[in-house]
């Protein structure tokens, strides 16, 4: 590389313009890390600082600008090239050929902007630098968020400046607070109207399959995200759920909320509504950065109307996606099940409703009907994501479950589903008549107990299932309190419910429709059979077994202690 500053340096105005991109190529290609990187970056800067559209006076043309930006790009994608673009006069620098660029060569202007976002993610500095008085480069992320000319491209970056720039909250607290509190006179809107008027736009572009729009949206909603998370936190505002450690203590997402915020939560819906089941993944991005968002807005009665508005269609007695007593144990093999079983019918139904808004040439339209309704669109998503990653009546643990996972994502299933219940969950907790569609969905008076309740091959018997998960900690512990918060947090109405109670409770054990009585361990109809003779051993095993389920289920929050009835008998053998 010492070679190429040599290169770079013998270079004069009267060069000839195919040996200066012969250089800057080079430059770009170069795979070399030495000393001499420093003062190539610098001197780039120093002949890009004085390039304007129509120049041709300088050793770098306006005709350069795009290669010249490529090359400061590539030299600073490692710590020491970056560390010279990380000052404030050369972020000046690089923002100002920007909007030089802007209306004559926007190749140019996004590569200096991508120079900053390279150097955004490498020197973390650099985000105070960028967004403090002398630079005010986030502000001007903001105006390319707002301006009227769509561009997919400008607005991705732009949405990755400020991602960045909001990442760390012991340097960006200050610039979070002013951005979403201020409106200076450069803007028509406030950032909450024009973070709502982007992801409109995006999701629309995104369902035309405009290119760059997918990676746009991923970015605007990781850097709504930010300031939904920390902007409750720096402010004066309503405590309206107690989860936290108090005043005096560090606040909890969801724990505080500002009506400064308030308009964010609509155009969120209107995202989360409009995307259906991605792939590989199920919940690919965007649509699990959405639901990332939407879980730090709280359910208070300021926003119920808009989280479910009264408008929203009913539901009808099943489930929505598959019908909750049909659909047992299927033996079809994995691939079989993902292309022709409840997958790919679910998926159709999800995408069934927006296929219009796709056929759409314009990214103006609010992009989904106006009478959504979230709440069956989480749980349909969450039928779709739950047969996708346990097909059939497949065991929670099972290898196949997380070999699944780990060729689809980087993500473990924890960190992809858990997120999606823990909305449905937030949903029923605030809204009682929420919880009652779920409740009819998931449990309806007609259920089919002929089988045992964790064998179904349907939702409720994959959740019953990930109730005694090893491997899914938290989706073992959020399938539970799903399950208890539809039974309206009454331990007693859902052990009655899914079998296990009855035992705990000590019941003669509860009748379905038919009059028929339900088996208080298994939920199923009760069956006559004959005494079971087991030897001392087999009936110590399987006490074992009894031990370990309740003691999942106590841990999980299905069960409360003083219901476990294993911990009863210890607890009575003790006192006698």
């Amino acid at each position: 590389m010492a070679d190429l500053l040599v290169s770079y340096n013998a270079l004069s105005p009267s060069s000839p313009r195919t040996d200066i991109t012969k250089v800057l190529n080079a430059l770009i290609s170069a795979p070399t890390v030495d000393d001499s990187r420093e003062a190539l970056v610098a001197a780039l800067l120093s002949d890009i600082a004085s390039c304007k559209p129509g120049s041709t006076s300088g050793r770098l043309h306006h005709t350069d600008a795009l290669l010249a930006l490529s090359a400061i790009k590539a030299l600073g994608r490692h710590p020491s090239g970056s560390s010279v673009l990380a000052s404030a006069s050369n972020l000046s620098i690089l923002l100002t050929v920007s909007k030089n660029f802007s209306g004559s060569n926007l190749d140019a202007s996004l590569e200096a902007l991508r120079c900053i976002a390279n150097t955004l993610l490498l020197i973390e500095s650099a985000r105070t630098t960028l967004t403090s008085d002398s630079v005010n480069g986030g502000e001007y992320a903001i105006l390319l968020m707002e301006v009227k000319i769509f561009v997919p491209r400008y607005h991705f970056i732009a949405s990755r400046i400020l991602f960045l720039a909001t990442a760390s909250s012991a340097t960006a607290d200050s610039f979070i607070v002013s951005i979403v509190e201020r409106k200076p006179s450069g803007r028509t809107h406030s950032l909450i109207d024009i973070i709502g008027l982007r992801l409109d736009s995006l999701t629309s572009a995104l369902l035309n399959g405009t290119r760059m729009a997918r990676e746009a949206v991923v970015d605007l909603l990781k850097f709504a995200f930010n300031i939904l998370t920390h902007y409750p936190k720096l402010v004066d505002c309503e405590r309206v759920v107690e989860i936290g450690s108090g005043d005096g203590g560090v606040r909890v997402m969801g724990e505080y909320w500002s009506d400064r915020l308030h308009g964010i939560l609509p155009p969120l819906l209107r995202t989360f509504n409009s995307l259906s089941a991605g792939s590989p993944s199920p919940l690919a991005p965007p649509l699990n950065h959405v639901i990332h968002a939407l879980l730090a807005i709280p359910y208070i009665k300021s926003l119920q109307a808009v989280w479910l508005p009264p408008t929203s269609p009913t539901s009808g007695p099943g489930s929505p996606v598959s019908t909750s007593g049909g659909n047992l144990a299927s033996d079809s093999p994995r691939e079989t099940s993902r292309h022709h079983g409840a997958f790919d019918r679910a998926k159709s139904m999800l995408s069934a409703g927006r296929r219009s808004l796709s056929r759409s040439s314009s990214p103006a339209p609010s992009p989904t009907p106006p009478n959504h309704d979230t709440l069956l669109h989480a749980y349909g998503l969450l039928e779709v994501s739950l047969s996708h990653y346990f097909p059939g009546t497949v065991e929670s643990d099972d290898a196949s479950v997380r070999a699944t996972a780990k060729a689809e994502s980087e993500s473990t299933l924890d960190e992809l589903l858990a997120p999606l219940v823990m909305l449905l969950l937030k949903l029923v907790t605030g809204d009682t008549g929420a919880r009652d569609r779920v409740r009819e969905w998931l449990l309806p008076p007609n259920l089919d107990r002929t089988v045992v309740l964790e064998s179904r091959a349907d939702t409720l018997g994959r959740l019953l299932r990930l109730l005694t998960s090893v491997y899914h900690t938290r989706l073992n512990s959020m399938s539970g309190e799903l399950l208890y918060a539809v039974c309206n947090h009454d331990a007693m109405q859902l052990i009655s419910q899914v079998g296990y109670g009855n035992v705990a409770g000590g019941a003669s054990g509860s009748a379905d429709l038919s009059g028929a009585q339900i088996n208080p361990i298994t939920g199923a109809i009760q069956e006559e059979r004959p005494d079971i003779e087991m030897t001392e051993e087999e009936r110590e095993h399987e006490a074992e077994k009894l031990f370990v389920l309740f003691d999942r289920l106590e841990r999980s929050g299905a069960v409360p202690q003083d219901a476990n009835p294993v911990r009863r008998a210890i607890q009575r053998s003790f006192a006698s």
